[in-house]
């Protein structure tokens, strides 16, 4: 299975506790039950697959697909529930610190769960699907440098940045009072501007997996090698940008801690429905493998 964005959309389709892409509780279900479609569909937009490399990926990726609906989705359940209690009250850094911490272990079960199949499946790939692959990856950094505006204004990226911010607040909460977006403005402008360094980032980790590419007809090499990569997300990297991201981060936290200390009852409410909304899809998913076994 393809190991840089694929495992990402793992992350987002299967470790809900990211809370980064699904927005609506109903749409966890609808995109869960359909990952084998999606994920099926970016291997081959990625590597432009063959039939029988096809074929191959379905029946593993269906596998890994079943041990995570057994095995993870009621961990996830726990996790969130954990995380309704704690955001019963105001959250702490502690409280966040320990949300991401979550989500990279079970970010990292998946990894090590994935390596063998990613390891058999990559060891197949042909010198023209690792030049589909090359061209995918050209695709993507022109889509983030558009999205993220960085070849824009310092205008042009501030206000783009506000408007993902207020919308993943917004989300999670409801509608935000003139006031509340008025601070949020002025905390998140004093967030280190990062994403030229994620896109740095990103450009570094498809180069390493390229150069890890070229060992894969020496198997025990390439699992070697292809686990950690897959595990560590920010290793390897330059401690300035380390220093920079780490800083980014951190201003992050705080901003999301004083957001929810400005929350009125009814934002909080919201909250408190959007995260059960979250725990019974994750129970529901859980339990339909029960009923199909």
């Amino acid at each position: 299975m393809h190991a840089i964005l694929m495992f990402r959309r793992l992350v987002s389709i299967m470790l809900l506790a990211s809370f980064s892409l699904l927005t609506g509780c109903s749409a966890v279900r609808v995109v869960y039950n359909q990952a084998d479609t999606v994920l099926a569909w970016m291997a081959h937009d990625y590597f432009d697959l063959d039939p029988a490399q096809k074929h191959e990926f379905n029946k593993r990726i269906d596998t890994l697909l079943a041990w995570h609906r057994q095995e993870q989705l009621p961990d996830y359940a726990r996790f969130l529930g954990e995380m309704k209690q704690r955001a019963q009250r105001n959250i702490t850094r502690d409280d966040a610190l320990w949300l991401i911490e979550g989500t990279k272990s079970r970010f990292r079960v998946i990894a090590e769960k994935g390596t063998p199949d990613a390891v058999d499946l990559l060891a197949t790939l042909t010198s023209d699907n690792i030049h589909a692959l090359e061209k995918e990856f050209a695709k993507v950094n022109q889509k983030f440098t558009r999205e993220y505006k960085l070849g824009g204004t310092q205008e042009d990226r501030r206000r783009a940045r506000l408007d993902r911010t207020l919308k993943r607040i917004r989300d999670w909460t409801g509608p935000l009072t003139h006031a509340q977006e008025e601070r949020i403005a002025v905390l998140n402008n004093n967030i280190p501007y990062t994403d030229h360094l994620r896109q740095q980032e990103r450009q570094r980790r498809q180069k390493e997996f390229l150069a890890l590419l070229a060992t894969r007809n020496n198997k025990a090499e390439f699992a070697r090698a292809l686990r950690p990569w897959l595990a560590d997300w920010e290793k390897g990297r330059a401690p300035d940008v380390h220093a920079a991201i780490d800083d980014s981060y951190e201003k992050r936290i705080t901003l999301y801690l004083e957001v929810q200390r400005m929350l009125t009852p009814q934002q909080r409410a919201h909250v408190q429905e959007k995260l059960q909304g979250y725990i019974e899809d994750l129970n529901a998913l859980a339990a339909k493998r029960v009923a199909t076994n």
